[in-house]
């Protein structure tokens, strides 16, 4: 499946990735704080989701490097225009907190 050339695929891949990888990081903030081992004083307000989504988002590095080496350029297109989608989207939401 990973080797198909299609766009689709790589606008899935890139929208499965960060949720995955988001929920993941958010989880592990959650269960650290219940442990006290982390804590969000001190922190700019909503730190913790701007930097769970912004390390989800840059976790899409891994597939542009796995479908470039293997010339999959239309999947690579569909990964960089959800890509593309996410910073934007990440901008408006977390842009007032960051500024």
């Amino acid at each position: 499946m990973l080797e198909k050339n299609s766009l689709p695929l790589g606008i899935a891949l890139a929208l499965i990735l960060p949720a995955a990888t988001f929920g993941l990081l958010y989880s592990l903030f959650n269960i650290f704080d219940a442990m006290g081992w982390v804590s969000d004083g001190g922190f700019r307000p909503m730190f913790r989701e701007r930097t769970c989504a912004i390390f989800a988002i840059a976790m899409n590095v891994f597939l542009l490097n796995f479908f470039q080496k293997r010339h999959k350029h239309d999947t690579v297109r569909g990964v960089v225009v959800v890509v593309a989608l996410l910073v934007i989207a990440w901008l408006v939401v977390f842009g007032k907190y960051v500024f």
